[in-house]
């Protein structure tokens, strides 16, 4: 009697466990619902396959119970002898087949929408970059397409504890994904280095990114907002500073932030013909370098010797431009450097590359312009 009372209190506190959970926090441990068509499919089907297993579970170990406890040694009971019962092993060979029949039917037609093609109101290519994301927004016409990075905005100092941690930490970028709500989207999702994974759950969304392939991914996001996603493939050092963040915003609001954007495409390209300060280019190397270099090179320019080397007074950064401005434009094949010619403008790898070699007590005293990187680009 003493073990069965046990087995009653043990059943009873994780009922009681399993209602304070539904109570309180079910929302954040179930699946999420999102703002899509397929979303909701996808939930459904998730919430079917969990109730036909709730079920199981309850005949499957309500009959253990009800075995366990009518069939007891203690209680005189005689175990049943035969050997064989050709009905029962049909009956449970096919109530699974059954089962599993009853969840493969919606779960192809969610499948199977989920991949079905059409014509997209906007293609934006996804390309994955150790660890960071570049977002381009395809057009036919190519000066019209935008392309920017996307990396993290939470703060070192946030991240080592040296300041309190804000309401989205390590889920807040620079620069959001914009789309327009009611709008077919087609992502076309690529690596440039390793292995990557898009992943926005209230999008149902969830594609690979992989060096040499392209693989789709749709969406038409019924709701305005702010949705969150993170890189779902392990891809080294930084892969939980990788986050996602995607602005659903109205057709009229994110035809303004495309202006908006043509308008900054053209002030960086201006930029990019004017002669700049050192102090211009010492302001702009800093905030390159926080985005783009502090994960591997580290906020003191130490680095993490020896697969991230130090910058400071050794290296790179005390010797000649040419061989700095060329790393930073093509990376170093067999290393962890990766090629930045794609990811950022002129202006930007002038500055990070005045910046490193005059911060740290560097101080080379050289001064380096975007069109310095434009006549090296052109020689090579």
């Amino acid at each position: 009697m003493k073990r069965v009372k046990r087995m009653w209190q043990a059943g009873l506190s994780l009922l009681l466990f399993s209602n304070v959970v539904m109570a309180n926090n079910w929302s954040e441990l179930n699946l999420r619902q999102g703002v899509t068509e397929i979303s909701r499919g996808v939930y459904d089907l998730h919430m079917i396959i969990f109730y036909i297993c709730c079920a199981i579970g309850v005949v499957v170990f309500g009959a253990m119970i009800i075995s366990m406890l009518m069939h007891r040694k203690s209680i005189g009971a005689e175990p049943a002898k035969f050997h064989e019962n050709t009905k029962l092993e049909i009956v449970w060979t096919v109530i699974p087949i059954v089962i599993l029949v009853a969840m493969a039917v919606p779960a192809t037609s969610t499948l199977r929408d989920m991949y079905e093609p059409g014509n997209p109101d906007l293609d934006i290519e996804v390309r994955g970059y150790q660890w960071k994301w570049q977002y381009t927004y395809l057009d036919d016409d190519p000066s019209k397409e935008i392309q920017f990075m996307s990396a993290l905005r939470t703060s070192q100092d946030e991240i080592y504890n040296r300041a309190g941690k804000g309401e989205h930490y390590l889920l807040e970028v620079d620069n959001p994904l914009v789309v327009p709500i009611n709008k077919r989207i087609r992502f076309l999702v690529t690596s440039q280095d390793v292995i990557h994974a898009f992943w926005v759950p209230d999008f149902a969304v969830k594609r690979d990114a992989i060096p040499g392939y392209v693989h789709e991914a749709w969406a038409i996001v019924e709701e305005p907002g702010i949705y969150r996603g993170q890189c779902a493939e392990l891809c080294g050092k930084d892969h939980g500073f990788m986050p996602i963040v995607v602005h659903a915003v109205e057709e009229a609001e994110y035809e303004e932030w495309l202006a908006d954007k043509q308008i900054e495409a053209e002030a960086i390209f201006e930029t990019v013909g004017k002669s700049w300060t050192m102090g211009e280019l010492m302001t702009k190397g800093e905030e390159v370098y926080q985005q783009h270099c502090v994960a591997c090179h580290q906020m003191n320019g130490q680095g993490i010797p020896p697969a991230f080397p130090s910058l400071v007074g050794q290296g790179i950064p005390v010797g000649p431009i040419a061989a700095h401005i060329d790393i930073l434009l093509y990376g170093r094949a067999g290393t962890a450097m990766q090629a930045f010619g794609q990811q950022l403008n002129a202006a930007e790898i002038a500055a990070a590359v005045t910046y490193t070699r005059n911060a740290w007590g560097n101080e080379q005293g050289d001064m380096v312009q975007p069109k310095d990187i434009h006549t090296q680009m052109a020689s090579q």
